[in-house]
């Protein structure tokens, strides 16, 4: 053997590059799915270790004992350690349909009208599976729920982006100044437009979606024959006595609408990922065969605790009261905000606040990460906010398009699902930004 020989082992070189010998799809790239995103950029291993985290939409206090009384009650048990039906745990649908019914003004069918998902995003992905074919083009409103667009592209589906625009006027702002183009809505659909997902309450901007604006959507929907997709993860946290409607109770709309619904919004129980959807048999029964296929079924004995708190909720008045709480964390941190004298959306539901962050100034010299290096301008404020201040948050250009990020690098995202002493912690120290507003 020749000393310059290149040792073989299994016929491959030892000196070829293995890094990257498969290529993987391209619908990783065309979902930004590979690119750092802004989860990962704010993740608390990336900040001081004594950062408030105002950033990420999960809570720092556990859902109601009662409700985690019912999980151990459940992991005690046989039966609810195994596998469940694949449309969900029979106690859980018939806990739905209870809570549901009265508000959809129907008897909602617990065989064919519900469907438990391993959390709200698995079900609307498996809607995507379902309906979406090689090139159907699906309307977000931007901001949008940054799984949308990964979900659609990763189905064949091309986003069709149309934005909520804000109000311009100085002062204070309402959610429901971000307004509807509905011109602008009707240019966006084409031959080609399969679904539209309307997102009420709306995260990031808070934004409740009122009957009018719903009415003209489901003209639209009902005109060009869609799939409405209703995002309603936050409907238990409407505020100010504002009107939560759903589009599926419009005429002619149940027949084109899916529902979506949390366990982990309404419980304050994100890990548990217990979501469901609600709607005909016709749009259910085919995502029933996606999701059966995707995770076959969800967690069981979390979906038994989820029934329990959907069967107690009403009666020992918690929904009420956890609106109450949020009510309070929500004016914790917008009196903050006005003590600084800053802008912001005060939200009609969800757990955000949208602050203005346009007039925020640093020095030139700042020494800002790569990754926040050629991003919009949020980037660079949320940053600078969460190492300097010690509070972080989420830059919502994250959740534009790239034509679109303009509209979006004028804010920073707050989460008020915090508990009342870290929000009180954090309204002080935010109180430091005034030495960098311009």
């Amino acid at each position: 053997m020749s000393s310059t020989a290149v040792p073989q082992t299994n016929g491959t070189s030892s000196k070829q590059d293995r890094s990257k010998l498969i290529p993987f799809s391209s619908r990783l790239k065309e979902g930004r799915a590979l690119a750092q995103d802004v989860w990962s950029i704010f993740n608390a291993a990336n900040l001081p270790a004594d950062c408030i985290n105002l950033g990420q939409g999960y809570m720092n206090f556990a859902p109601p004992q009662w409700v985690r009384d019912a999980a151990e009650e459940a992991l005690g048990s046989v039966a609810t350690n195994h596998y469940s039906h694949p449309k969900g745990r029979i106690r859980l649908r018939q806990a739905i349909k209870n809570h549901y019914s009265p508000q959809l003004n129907r008897d909602l069918d617990v065989e064919s009208e519900i469907l438990v998902t391993s959390g709200a995003n698995e079900g609307q992905y498996s809607v995507f599976v379902a309906f979406l074919e090689q090139g159907d083009e699906v309307i977000m409103f931007e901001p949008f729920f940054d799984q949308y667009l990964p979900s659609v592209t990763f189905n064949g589906g091309v986003p069709v982006y149309v934005p909520l625009h804000p109000p311009q006027h100085d002062g204070k702002h309402s959610s429901a100044e971000w307004s509807i183009d509905f011109d602008e809505l009707r240019r966006a659909v084409t031959p080609r437009t399969k679904m539209i997902i309307v997102n009420t309450p709306h995260n990031p901007v808070g934004k409740v979606f009122t009957r009018a604006e719903l009415e003209q959507i489901a003209a639209i929907a009902e005109e060009h024959n869609l799939l409405v997709m209703s995002d309603e993860v936050y409907d238990s946290l409407v505020f100010d006595d504002n009107e939560h409607v759903r589009i599926a109770n419009l005429p002619g709309m149940w027949d084109r609408t899916v529902t979506v619904g949390s366990a982990g919004k309404m419980f304050a129980a994100t890990g548990w990922r217990v979501g469901w959807l609600i709607g005909p048999a016709s749009i259910i029964q085919p995502t029933l065969a996606a999701t059966t296929r995707i995770v076959f079924c969800s967690n069981s004995p979390l979906q038994e605790a989820a029934a329990v708190g959907l069967e107690q909720a009403v009666k020992r008045g918690f929904l009420k009261e956890q609106l109450e709480q949020y009510t309070e964390r929500r004016n914790i941190l917008t009196a903050g905000f006005d003590r600084l004298g800053m802008k912001y959306t005060l939200p009609q539901g969800s757990y955000f606040v949208l602050l203005d962050i346009s007039n925020l100034k640093w020095p030139e010299d700042y020494p800002f990460p790569e990754s926040v290096q050629g991003r919009g301008r949020d980037f660079r404020a949320c940053w600078f906010i969460a190492m300097e201040i010690g509070v972080s948050s989420i830059p919502v250009s994250e959740f534009y398009c790239e034509e679109h990020t303009s509209i979006g690098e004028a804010y920073a995202r707050f989460a008020f699902c915090k508990d009342v002493d870290t929000l009180k912690q954090a309204v002080e120290r935010l109180q430091k930004l005034k030495q960098y507003l311009a």
